[in-house]
Formats: C-alpha cells, structure tokens, sequence
C-alpha cells in the first residue's frame, strides 16, 4: 500500500464528529473535513519529515487535514509559482489558506513574487493569500529591509474596501503586522491607517480596518 494511502486511512481513523462541528463554529468549511486537531497534525509531521511527493498527493485527496498536514511535509525548495498558485486556488477556507501561506509558501522562494499576483485576484482565498503571506513574512522573515513592506501599503489602500469579511480581516493583519516590526515602520503603518480614514470617512469596512489597526499600533512600545 502506498505511503499516502497510509497516512490518509489513519487520517480518517482519527475523525472526531465534535471537533467539526467546533471548526464549522469558526467559519472553517470544508469539502471533507475529519476535525483532527493541530497537534495531532504537528506530531504526525514529525515522524513522516520532508516527503515533496507524500505532500502533492495528500494535497489532491481534497480532504482539510490532508491538505493542513501537506503543507507541513512539503520541500519549501521546491514551491514554485505554478505549485503555490494551484493550491491558492485550491483554498476553500481561511485556515487552511493561513495555514499554508505560513507553514509552507513563506518558505519558498518565491513568496513575495506570488504575493504580487495573488493580490490581483478577485477569488476570495486567493486575495486573502496574499495579505495572509504579507502578515507572516513581517512576522518571520527578519532581513527585510522597511523598503521591501513599505510596498504592500498600496495594496492595503486598494483593497481597504473590500467587504468580504476574510479579506477585510486579511488586510487589517497584515497592516498589523508591517507596524509590529519596528518604530519607523509602526509610525508609517499608523500615517496608512489614518489615510484610510480620511480617503473612507463613510466606508464601514475601511474604517473597521483602519480604526482596529491603530487601537493596536498606537500601543506598541519597541525597545530602543
């Protein structure tokens, strides 16, 4: 028997009925989902390591655990564009979007080329994906320099609007974030947030986005 169809039997040997409907509470929809928890994921990675080939077709099994454990065996060293944007699209909610922008795609090369495209999207998950990699690349990836965030702050101006509550959500994050890496980028993450007021003094997603943002940023103390 194959090494996937191992894993995927034991999979859904572990499915816990409670548990879904705990992740369905949290808008977490899946087409199947077994509600395996994180830790159960996290130890299973451990024992399989980096398997590239074990993670694509735990991938194509379209099942959510499948798909959340993929992520954490895949070789980072080989997400190309093409792979990265197949599974974006493949997203069907935002855990799983969360999920594999920060265990997987940051790891990769080319993140901040995907993050380019992805936000041109208009598919949910997909646009979703890319404020997701903004927030965990601000997060992880130390030897970016102020210039290479200050970028993402159009991104965060044209898309302040959306409505759909995963990219507004989205976008407040990862303006967050860019603002929690140090005081010269905090203060320019509250000059965006302001802005977004006064270009939006009427839109009640933007001034969510913008008003959250700085209840958080206008906090933060760094270290001199």
């Amino acid at each position: 028997m194959k090494e996937s169809q191992i894993i995927l039997d034991l999979l859904k040997s572990m499915r816990n009925e409670t548990n879904i409907a705990g992740m369905k509470r949290f808008g977490i929809e899946s087409k199947i989902m077994l509600g395996i928890s994180m830790k159960d994921l996290e130890n299973m990675k451990k024992q399989i390591g980096k398997n590239h080939d074990l993670a694509l077709e735990l991938w194509d099994s379209e099942i959510h655990e499948a798909r959340m454990l993929a992520a954490m065996v895949a070789e980072p060293s080989l997400a190309t564009i093409e792979l990265m944007s197949s599974w974006a699209n493949d997203f069907d909610n935002w855990a799983v979007c969360d999920s594999v922008c920060n265990k997987y795609f940051r790891k990769g090369p080319y993140i901040l080329e995907a993050i380019n495209i992805w936000v041109k999207s208009d598919k949910l998950y997909v646009k979703r994906a890319a404020f997701a990699s903004i927030a965990v690349i601000a997060v992880h990836m130390k030897k970016l320099s102020d210039n290479d965030f200050k970028q993402y702050y159009k991104m965060m101006l044209d898309n302040c609007t959306d409505e759909r509550k995963h990219i507004a959500k989205a976008v407040n994050w990862a303006l967050r974030q860019i603002g929690k890496r140090n005081a010269t980028l905090c203060d320019e993450s509250i000059e965006i947030a302001e802005l977004i007021i006064k270009q939006n003094p009427q839109n009640r997603t933007a001034l969510w986005n913008a008003k959250d943002a700085l209840r958080e940023l206008e906090k933060k103390t760094f270290k001199d």
